[in-house]
């Protein structure tokens, strides 16, 4: 069996790398701080939430929840956030999404300020991943992915990756994230005829389908490195997309739970730090 890398280590190390800043902010009477704006309260939201306030007291990283009804109208939303926009005291604004069908993601994404978009929603921070450029924010699920492979010392230059999934959320940006590594990505979807054909021979393999037992032992390589981002429920029990017999052949594989969701929310709060710290000239 192979080594099970887990995320606690790798979370914990980004919190070592951020604490020094965090006390030089608060030394000069600034206090990073995250803005959660949320449309009605949805189970998933909520959950999510409570898991990032945590993460950001561990960091020292101060929060506000703005709640919005559900019936919120796109226009009033928009005023919402263009308000939170404009606050010196919120670095970092997370927007929960889905949003209600009668508001557009389409319209919204222009509007949240690309410096405080710390989870990369609005396109100008898109197309830092395509570019490769650390000046904007990656999406924190694919940033988690290439902090977990760094932490356990996996060489991504010239390994052959097969991604599974074409999300704007984490298939597309990790396949690009992956790309600018100098890794021969191969990314597959819903449409890919033969996915086992594209995983069989890959160093390494990242799955964000949201399908359970998805990669099978026979579709992988002995020694591999399995990366799971599916976050699936089956009989009442969270699972990835990777069949656990996997483990018996991979070289490194990631838990579900306790693997790249672990790393995500420290990645978010990471990103609300540099925020913080470009927001003040730091």
């Amino acid at each position: 069996m192979g080594e099970l890398i887990k995320g606690a280590p790798v979370a914990e190390a980004i919190r070592e790398e951020i604490k020094a800043d965090v006390e030089m902010l608060r030394a000069k009477g600034i206090a990073p701080k995250l803005a959660f704006i949320r449309v009605g309260a949805q189970g998933p939201d909520l959950a999510y939430e409570r898991g990032a306030t945590k993460t950001m007291g561990m960091c020292e990283i101060d929060t506000e929840v703005v709640e919005l009804p559900e019936d919120i109208t796109e226009e009033a939303y928009i005023e919402k956030l263009k308000e939170i926009n404009a606050r010196e005291d919120i670095h970092g604004i997370l927007t929960f999404r889905p949003l209600p069908k009668h508001i557009r993601e389409s319209v919204v994404k222009h509007v949240i300020d690309p410096a405080k978009d710390v989870d990369c929603f609005n396109p100008i921070n898109m197309a830092t991943v395509v570019e490769g450029d650390d000046n904007g924010f990656f999406p924190c699920t694919p940033a988690a992915v290439i902090e977990i492979l760094d932490h356990y010392k996996v060489d991504l230059e010239g390994k052959n990756v097969t991604v599974i999934g074409h999300s704007n959320v984490v298939g597309k940006p990790v396949s690009l994230l992956l790309l600018n590594r100098n890794a021969t990505v191969t990314t597959c979807h819903i449409f890919t005829k033969d996915t086992a054909s594209m995983t069989k021979g890959a160093d390494i393999v990242v799955s964000a389908a949201g399908v359970p037992a998805l990669v099978k032992p026979e579709q992988v390589d002995d020694g591999v490195v399995v990366i799971d981002v599916g976050i699936n429920f089956v009989d009442g029990k969270m699972c990835g997309d990777v069949d656990p017999a996997v483990a018996d052949k991979a070289g490194m594989m990631t838990p579900v739970p306790g693997g790249v969701g672990a790393v995500t929310n420290t990645v978010l709060a990471k990103h609300v730090v540099i925020a913080c710290k470009r927001q003040n000239n730091l």
